[in-house]
């Protein structure tokens, strides 16, 4: 196994990659925009890279003045190229890609076999919390509580629809729609009557083949909390945050727009409840943390039911920006973003290539 980096010899070289290929691309570019400004850059040497909707590398900004409101950024097909493996050449990696291709296992494989380290969690575990299914099963395992659902494979669908929408139906209405590996709300629909089914599970399926059908949950609220490791490893839980959309907008649930493009949704910071709950909600979170054997940082999302509070799902890359719930939530427990930013490079640099 290697050592960790000795950055006495000068200042530590950083990648940070982001856009990708998944539906996610302009989140990431918003998510490393914010990052990449909040990193000292008298203490780190930055490159920003940069991966096109074709899946294209190149040597990218990060920087969008353009930006207009209800849009998001991509990143230029026609900046220089850059070799991933060059990525040989830094002392970290920062990969700042939500959903398939990014957040799932892929880079980080990738990265493993180049011996590089990188922040955030391992092959294992970024899969395995990229799949929704997966996801619930190991929750399950750990005794979490959970939301029923069923999962549609895509041969089930095609070949057994009578069986599979029959234990689809069990769950009662309404019920969520999503695809099992997309992340920021894409491809979800709620499904408030049966003839809704179909369109909602194809639309999912424009996302990934993979579905996964959840029941509605009655007085629901959305609650989060940001987990992240201490210098030596521990994992600490931040406290709890909800997500409220304005009841006078066009949305029924916290989905891609509300998140993203139209301001109709909020982080309210601590969240109205009791500290009874919120300790169990961060307990809760740092046990989910530890179940799919995570590294450096994750958030963590619950549901407070009118049966009783129950884990969502856990994003082991989630949204980035000065605005986005992770860095909000550290910010009200008393972690800056540039701080958050800094700490996040540090148990990269610190930890060993190789099995961990």
């Amino acid at each position: 196994m290697s050592l960790s980096v000795d950055t006495s010899v000068g200042k530590p070289r950083l990648a940070v990659i982001f856009g990708g290929r998944s539906s996610e691309h302009g989140v990431s570019c918003l998510t490393a925009r914010e990052v990449i400004a909040a990193i000292d850059q008298d203490r780190y040497e930055v490159q920003p890279v940069g991966i096109t909707r074709a899946g294209a590398w190149v040597q990218e900004t990060a920087e969008w003045p353009e930006l207009v409101a209800g849009q998001l950024p991509e990143v230029r097909d026609d900046r220089p190229p850059f070799s991933w493996e060059d990525l040989r050449g830094f002392d970290a990696v920062f990969p700042l890609l939500h959903g398939p291709w990014g957040e799932d296992g892929t880079i980080q494989g990738l990265l493993e076999m180049a011996d590089v380290r990188y922040v955030g969690a391992g092959v294992l575990s970024s899969a395995v919390s990229m799949d929704k299914p997966f996801t619930k099963t190991v929750f399950s395992a750990a005794g979490l509580p959970q939301i029923p659902y069923v999962t549609v494979l895509p041969w089930q669908w095609k070949g057994e629809r009578e069986r599979v929408e029959a234990r689809i139906r069990a769950l009662g209405l309404p019920v969520f729609v999503k695809p099992a590996r997309a992340g920021s709300s894409s491809g979800v629909t709620m499904v408030d009557t049966w003839e809704e089914l179909d369109s909602a599970v194809n639309k999912a399926r424009d996302f990934d083949p993979k579905v996964i059908v959840e029941a509605g949950a009655k007085g629901k609220r959305e609650l989060e909390c940001a987990v992240i490791q201490e210098p030596d490893g521990k994992p600490v839980a931040s406290l709890v945050g909800e997500i409220t959309v304005e009841a006078d907008s066009a949305h029924e649930f916290y989905d891609f727009e509300a998140k993203y493009l139209d301001g109709t949704s909020r982080n309210v910071v601590p969240a109205d409840i009791s500290v009874t709950l919120s300790e169990r909600i961060r307990t809760y979170a740092v046990q989910a943390f530890e179940a799919v054997g995570c590294e450096g940082l994750a958030r963590v999302d619950f549901f407070l039911t009118d049966d009783g509070l129950v884990i969502n799902e856990i994003n082991t890359m989630p949204g980035f920006t000065p605005y986005s719930m992770f860095p909000v939530l550290w910010q009200a427990s008393g972690m800056s973003y540039p701080e958050l930013v800094d700490r996040l490079i540090q148990l990269a640099l610190g930890r060993e290539t190789g099995l961990r």
